[in-house]
């Protein structure tokens, strides 16, 4: 079997560099992220150094890592938990839909895109990036806080809400029929019920069947499943991120630390090749002139971002503090956005070089905004008047295992 030479030299020299920036990160206390995408930026197509060999294993590897960021997320929260948080944000799920759609619609409006622009860009705006979120959140030692789930049930609202939306984009954009759309709707809905009702009921036999006592047996059977899931997710045009996350919901306890702990090293990797394939799909040349817009509508929806946030923590007893963190949590854009511009943007250079600038400004600039968001404060109640569900059940995360550099402590308000 021949091997390319310059595919083993670019992953090598890819590699190295993104430990020492790790490693350079880390030293000051800050998440790698923002500067992953950046280096992605320079070795990108039109970067000062432009890796090609190793440019489709950076992509499949990219999917990859989303997925495996997805499903340590579902492995700290049981469905229970999940589903009474859900509930409870409703509210928060609309919150977030009316402040982050409106502002994309309107500028598709004021920039003179047709009805799949105008969907396309609303979409852009509306939804978050799950994939930086939960790295930022275990990188910053976060997961333990008061406002966390509220950061996270926002995030899955907005994935699920994608899984309705992606349907819909897609037949919009290619020009069907209202009734193909509604039809694209409903069943990428109802799947994405039946398996949240099938991970609620059936989840403890799924756990036993992916958790066998030996390590490389528990690494193979869950990675495997959950591709599979997120194959069968992207078929019926469900985000995989979605599918990844419902496996994460079936496996708690013993069975969810175990999967964690193999998971570890290799969701590492694959989450740093994703955040540079992230920084690789963008051109800085196409960036340029769409900077200005792109920046306006970067921190407009930054502000309403801050404010889904706010109102969300209050929701589960957060003080200022956290509230501003969680709502400097969710202003990165990323993955979703992407996709975005791939199903819509083909025949719309300017909707593509807008939003991928957008994407790029926010999806560096919200890990700093979350980092520099305060970290310390006084819980806004007392452990007896907190409300019920996600935060009722110690977790065994990062966040229990090591004390915080930034000193944000667990739970504070």
């Amino acid at each position: 079997m021949h091997t390319p030479v310059a595919l083993l030299l670019e992953l090598g020299i890819i590699l190295t560099a993104l430990s020492l920036i790790a490693a350079g990160a880390r030293r000051f206390a800050l998440t790698p992220v923002p500067l992953y995408l950046v280096a992605g930026i320079a070795v990108g197509d039109g970067g000062i150094a432009p890796v090609p060999a190793a440019r489709e294993f950076v992509d499949t590897g990219a999917a990859i890592g989303l997925i495996l960021l997805l499903l340590t997320l579902g492995l700290d929260f049981t469905a229970r938990e999940f589903t009474a948080s859900l509930r409870r944000h409703r509210s928060s799920a609309l919150v977030d839909l009316v402040l982050n759609a409106i502002p994309g619609a309107v500028a598709g409006w004021l920039f003179g895109l047709d009805a799949a622009g105008v969907l396309a860009l609303s979409g852009a705006t509306y939804v978050s990036s799950s994939g930086i979120i939960a790295r930022l959140l275990g990188d910053l030692r976060r997961l333990g806080n008061r406002e966390t789930p509220a950061v996270l049930s926002v995030l899955v609202l907005e994935d699920f809400a994608m899984a309705a939306y992606l349907p819909l984009l897609a037949v919009v954009t290619a020009g069907g029929s209202w009734w193909e759309a509604l039809f694209a709707v409903v069943a990428a809905t109802a799947v994405v019920g039946a398996a949240v009702g099938a991970s609620s009921r059936w989840g403890h036999h799924v756990g036993r069947v992916l958790s066998p006592a030996d390590a490389e047996q528990v690494l193979l059977r869950l990675l495997g499943f959950t591709l599979v899931v997120a194959a069968l997710a992207e078929m019926v045009h469900v985000s995989a991120a979605v599918g990844a996350f419902l496996v994460g919901l079936t496996l708690t306890g013993a069975a969810a630390e175990r999967a964690r702990t193999v998971l570890g090293p290799l969701r590492d990797l694959f989450a740093a090749v994703f955040f540079l394939a992230l920084g690789m799909s963008a051109d800085p040349g196409q960036l340029l002139p769409a900077l200005p817009a792109a920046a306006v509508l970067a921190l407009i929806t930054a502000i309403t971002k801050v404010a889904t946030g706010w109102y969300a923590a209050g929701r589960e007893g957060a003080g200022r503090r956290g509230r501003l963190r969680a709502g400097s949590a969710l202003v990165a854009r990323g993955e979703f956005s992407v996709v975005v511009v791939g199903l819509a943007a083909t025949a719309q250079d300017r909707l593509a070089a807008l939003v991928t600038c957008y994407v790029i400004l926010l999806a560096v600039c919200g890990p700093v905004l979350t980092r520099l968001a305060p970290t310390r404060g006084l819980p806004s109640r007392r452990a007896s008047e907190r409300a019920p569900g996600m935060l009722d059940k110690p977790r065994p995360s990062t966040a229990a295992s090591a004390p915080d550099p930034a000193g944000s402590g667990t739970r504070s308000g």
